[in-house]
Order: structure tokens, then C-alpha cells, then sequence
């Protein structure tokens, strides 16, 4: 397992979203990514969903990451 949160957070994307997250500057995927690991690390309902299956909890907080509209 790569330890790269960028190549991580674009591993758990599905197809369409990491094509596009792929295309943003290194610095936005970088900021995209460290959103994703504080979405992982503070959602309770993803710490059920990582017991399951933790590549199921890490697409599920990626997903909400891209799809969250920008602050």
C-alpha cells in the first residue's frame, strides 16, 4: 500500500471522480486528500463501515469529499 495520501485518496476514488481529481493542480489534490483523512478519521459511521470493509469506508469518504460543494 502506497504510503502517498495523494495516490491513496485517488485510489479510493471511482473512476470518474479520480480522471478529474487527477487533472487538479498537486496542491488542490493535496488539500482534497487531507480532507479525506479527517473525514475518515471523524465520521463514527465510517468506523462501522471499516470494520466491514475498510476500501468500502475509504470510497465512501473520498466520494463525499469530491461531491461536497467548495467552501
Amino acid at each position: 500500500m502506497s504510503s502517498d495520501v495523494v495516490e491513496r485518496f485517488l485510489a479510493a476514488l471511482d473512476p470518474a471522480h479520480r480522471e478529474a481529481v487527477g487533472g487538479l493542480p498537486r496542491a488542490e489534490q493535496e488539500r482534497l486528500a487531507a480532507e479525506w483523512e479527517r473525514e475518515l478519521e471523524r465520521d463514527t459511521d465510517l468506523d462501522t463501515l471499516d470494520e466491514l470493509s475498510p476500501p468500502a469506508a475509504e470510497h465512501e469518504a473520498a466520494r463525499r469529499v469530491v461531491e461536497r460543494p467548495a467552501e
